[in-house]
């Protein structure tokens, strides 16, 4: 759909330092850098850790299942986030001297989202008998039930919204649970993680524990790398404390000092790792770990970070980046499929609902979300995706339904997750369970309620969006300055990150004289363009084949990225168009 470019307005940029390149001044300024201290990004300036409610009682628990040695699991989630999670705390428990702990992922396909009843009977059978999760737990009422019926301990940790019920764990460290004073609400599950080892070093340190056991007190920032990439891969909001954890971490990367897991990604996605920004995480690394969750085990993700050599290390990258190559295959026929729908149903861009909500099912699982963002991106709409588990489950009065799953990826003005506890509160029944937060939801229904629940999700969707939420806007900083058109600007924006998640990376628009286009790979567009007698390439990924080439058009307006190609080692400006018209 057509997409409106609105160009920032300038703002007092004067409180920050007056060496800064203006254009990055005004840059910082507006997205509200209120003070030079931020740009430090040092991690003196990370928010405190005893901030954390929870974390003491996290820190008691741990503490006396290690000095009883007791078998310890980490019960992680098949995202990125939940994969660095658990890598990380397995790492934390050989560093503090234990070997008596274990991770368990569940199986999207056979057991869902979290700390199950079915999860923690594993787990006990395996003999687990401290359980921690990561990146999950605030809304497993009942597994935590279960785990503390057989006698086990449990800690939560976890960054997601928590529900009306809390669960009845040991210990709770989540930042957005009521009564929570940390700073920062946009943890990813890996930072709190990283938190909590922290806090974890610092209580056996004031316990003795490393002396007496004749070991040298571990260093947590060789952590980093993993905090730096689960947060970026699950586009948390990067306030300023992300910053720091996301800016620590790849200066560690770029310096070498990193796992040989990460390197082996890097390489195999043909990234250079002294040279890596947060977008490579997002773009690159991410999608190969989160493609073992997606279409089989998180097993080999998890295990691919935690490999002790770089050779087994490449083994198991090349692995990630067979699923995801098959990752992309589903994805693009579930999108095709997605967009025929779409036109049976009579949509258009000047015609469609509130909100979109599709279920086909024989769609796989574990792409429903990539699926559901995509058409969120096209049509800037909520949308949700559903497809099939082929199970049959039986509700508390016995009456046995066919599940269906979907996820969901919703636009600013929106909250997802609010809207689908607006819907579960007012029909009680429609939705068998649901969570998530402000931009990102998955959820069950019964494959009989689909139609009832896509024209609920698309009534309340009405309600509470404006017609001007749904168009489609590119935030601007305006023209670039032809003269600022180089590989040396291109430098300092880059240094001048990170750049992600509400922290956008600068965005320029201007009109072009268009010289060349062509489609390279599938999709992507190869542009030449002019501008006051100087010529760049560009390249716009994903662009609709019905509009384009279009060889009728002499000039081009861009809304672009100035960015670096390095081919055969030479450099040259390119644009990274994020739209074209």
């Amino acid at each position: 759909m057509q997409k409106q470019i609105v160009r920032r307005v300038n703002v007092d940029d004067s409180h920050l330092p007056q060496q800064l390149h203006p254009i990055i001044k005004q840059i910082y300024a507006s997205r509200g850098i209120e003070s030079a201290t931020e740009l430090e990004l040092n991690v003196s300036q990370l928010c405190p850790i005893d901030a954390l409610k929870g974390i003491d009682e996290g820190c008691q628990v741990l503490y006396q299942a290690l000095v009883e040695n007791k078998n310890i699991a980490i019960i992680g989630d098949f995202d990125a986030d939940g994969a660095t999670s658990t890598a990380l705390m397995m790492e934390a428990l050989r560093l503090f001297g234990s070997d008596n702990y274990q991770f368990l992922v569940p199986n999207r396909f056979l057991y869902g989202y979290g700390l199950t009843p079915e999860i923690v009977e594993i787990a006990f059978e395996q003999g687990a008998q401290l359980l921690i999760t990561v990146d999950n737990g605030i809304s497993c009422v009942a597994g935590v039930a279960k785990a503390k019926s057989l006698g086990l301990a449990v800690i939560v940790t976890d960054h997601h919204l928590p529900g009306m019920t809390l669960p009845n764990a040991d210990a709770i460290i989540n930042p957005n649970q009521v009564g929570c004073n940390f700073p920062s609400k946009a943890l990813a599950g890996v930072g709190v993680a990283f938190y909590f080892m922290l806090a974890m070093r610092k209580y056996l340190r004031d316990k003795n524990w490393f002396v007496e056991k004749k070991m040298q007190e571990p260093n947590i920032a060789q952590l980093l790398d993993l905090v730096a990439l689960g947060t970026v891969a699950d586009v948390v909001s990067l306030d300023n404390n992300n910053r720091i954890l996301v800016e620590q971490g790849l200066k560690r990367i770029r310096a070498g000092v990193t796992r040989p897991g990460i390197q082996a990604l890097l390489e195999i996605a043909g990234k250079d790792q002294t040279k890596i920004v947060a977008s490579d995480f997002g773009f690159a690394v991410g999608p190969r770990i989160n493609a073992a969750g997606r279409l089989d085990d998180m097993s080999y993700g998890i295990n691919c970070l935690l490999a002790k050599d770089l050779a087994s290390a490449r083994v198991m990258a090349a692995e990630l980046d067979d699923l995801n190559k098959s990752r992309r295959e589903i994805e693009q026929g579930m999108q095709q499929e997605a967009e025929q729908v779409l036109k049976s149903l009579n949509f258009s861009d000047e015609h469609l609902p509130y909100a979109i909500s599709l279920f086909q099912k024989d769609w796989h699982q574990g792409v429903i979300g990539i699926v559901a963002g995509r058409l969120k991106e096209k049509y800037h709409r909520p949308s949700i995706v559903f497809a099939g588990t082929g199970d049959d489950i039986s509700l508390e009065n016995t009456v046995k339904i066919n599940e269906i799953k979907g996820s969901a990826r919703s636009i600013p003005g929106l909250h997802i997750r609010d809207l689908l506890e607006h819907i579960d509160s007012q029909h009680p029944g429609i939705i068998i369970k649901f969570g998530g937060h402000a931009m990102a939801a998955g959820l069950s229904i019964a494959e009989e309620n689909f139609e009832q629940f896509q024209q609920l999700f698309n009534q309340y969707a009405q309600q509470w969006l404006t017609p001007d939420d749904l168009k489609g806007t590119l935030a601007s900083d305006g023209e670039l300055p032809t003269h600022e058109m180089t590989l040396a600007f291109a430098q300092l924006l880059r240094d001048a990150g990170p750049w992600g998640q509400n922290f956008i990376e600068p965005l320029f628009d201007d009109n072009f004289k268009l010289i060349q286009q062509r489609i390279v790979g599938e999709k992507h567009l190869k542009l030449v363009v002019e501008k006051a007698g100087q010529v760049f390439d560009a390249i716009a990924f994903n662009i609709d084949l019905s509009r384009w080439p279009d060889h009728k058009a002499q000039q081009v307006h861009l809304a672009y990225r100035l960015d670096i190609n390095e081919f055969r080692g030479k450099k040259t400006v390119q644009f990274m168009v994020e739209y074209l018209e």
